[in-house]
């Protein structure tokens, strides 16, 4: 396992060049979705629910109807915000991967840090108390305006030839899955919302619940180990990169090729919050993130290609497991919602958890999945 203390994170492989207009386009999160590189460079303003979790810091709206519901969030380099994603894994070519970029050219934005940017990154940094094993789970979300550069991704995720060996990369976010991110240069009308940790979170919409391209089956025994063993061993060089800070900011190498060699032409950068993840939990957060890794380099070609629902899916069922073998009491997702708790019979535990992660990925992620083609 290679160790890089990277402080910053976001963006994926191959874009085009884009310069930042001046003038501000007022839309929607759903009028991004629907177009995201139609307003790619430009500066736009748009209002909505922000949230910051595990894996998420996201502005999003449940009604457009996308695969992800969400706009991914970045501070500018330099912020040293608190808010923000404790868990992140960032995928990237490797120097030795033969696949070329193409350079990446956006205008820098800068941030305006008034008083509303700073309730702004409180609240959503602001940790809940719940007892039990709670990953990334702040007391708020809330509402604002937005202003910032938006950029926009034709492809999402890892792209992969006709072998199964991977060719490209694109989009932005955790795991590149998100089509379009806003890099934040003022924001305001900000109003919080106390999330109700004691209703055990919302129940999921029947579409993400029911049928679709991804059915969970019993998570496998060996899934904390298997997404433990993804990291290699100390001192091993297998293209996985960890760090401990922040995973809020756009990376200084945006959208460029890593530095560093990979076995497989492939680069996993791995950051974690040491500060709101402390033992058992940051252990458990390792292993969601192994998961991912062990995954994309799956010779099972139905699990290296699942879609961003399936993919989180497997590792929160990894995460239960590893909570069980921490002997913590509950295990609660950001949104409040609780994916194990010791009081539940074993009849009751698979249909539980899997309502309980459908529904936070979908009510509170944003994440959708798809229906069966």
């Amino acid at each position: 396992m290679k160790q890089a203390f990277l402080f910053t994170v976001i963006m994926a492989a191959v874009v085009f060049p884009s310069f930042l207009s001046g003038q501000v386009v007022d839309t929607t999160v759903c009028g991004i979705l629907a177009s995201p590189q139609s307003f790619d460079g430009k500066l736009v303003r748009v209002k909505g629910t922000v949230i910051a979790g595990f894996e998420e810091f996201s502005i999003k709206d449940a009604g457009c109807n996308q695969a992800v519901n969400a706009i991914w969030l970045a501070y500018p380099a330099g912020t040293k915000g608190k808010a923000g994603p404790v868990a992140f894994l960032r995928l990237q070519l490797g120097k030795n991967h033969p696949a070329s970029t193409a350079e990446v050219r956006r205008t820098p934005v800068t941030l305006e840090r008034n008083d509303d940017f700073k309730k702004f990154d409180a609240l959503l940094s602001t940790p809940a108390k719940v007892s039990g094993m709670c990953l990334g789970c702040v007391k708020y979300f809330v509402t604002a305006t937005l202003v910032g550069r938006l950029d926009g991704a034709q492809e999402t995720g890892l792209a992969r030839d006709s072998a199964g060996a991977v060719s490209g990369i694109g989009g932005f976010g955790n795991l590149n899955r998100y089509r379009a991110r806003l890099v934040l240069e003022s924001v305001s009308d900000v109003a919080a919302d106390e999330i109700d940790y004691a209703k055990g979170g919302a129940a999921a919409p029947d579409a993400a619940s029911t049928g679709g391209a991804f059915v969970p089956g019993a998570p496998s025994a060996d899934q904390v180990k298997r997404g433990a063993d993804a990291f290699g061993a100390p001192g091993e060089d297998n293209g996985v990169s960890v760090a401990f800070g922040g995973a809020n900011e756009v990376p200084a190498n945006d959208g460029a090729k890593s530095s560093a060699n990979s076995p497989d032409g492939l680069v996993f950068d791995a950051v974690f919050d040491g500060e709101r993840l402390k033992g058992p939990e940051m252990q458990v957060a390792l292993s969601h993130i192994g998961t991912h890794i062990a995954d994309i380099r799956s010779s099972n070609s139905a699990i290296q290609n699942l879609g961003l629902y399936g993919a989180e899916f497997r590792a929160w069922q990894t995460s239960l497991l590893g909570a069980v073998g921490a002997k913590a009491k509950t295990l609660t997702a950001p949104g409040g919602y609780v994916v194990y708790s010791h009081s539940w019979a074993d009849s009751e535990l698979g249909r539980n958890a899997n309502a309980a992660i459908s529904g936070f990925l979908a009510t509170w992620a944003g994440i959708s999945n798809p229906p069966k083609p």
